[in-house]
């Protein structure tokens, strides 16, 4: 899965810490989710589309192999 949480922050300009305590968690978990280390739970996922206001899809993406 990838996501567009980098490109996201930047248009609303705000940092990885930003984001990260408006959804409540660590910014090292933004960071390992913006690098496609990490898969976040649905809930999570959630979470960040209402921060960007985008609808689920526009941030995270099935690739094929998925």
């Amino acid at each position: 899965m990838k996501n567009n949480i980098r490109v996201e922050r930047a248009i609303k300009n705000i940092t990885q810490a930003d984001l990260a305590e408006q959804v409540g968690v660590s910014r090292q978990t933004i960071n390992t989710i913006e690098s496609n280390k990490y898969v976040p739970s649905t809930v999570l996922a959630l979470k960040i589309a209402r921060v960007f206001e985008k609808p689920l899809e526009q941030i995270f993406m099935l690739e094929v192999d998925d």
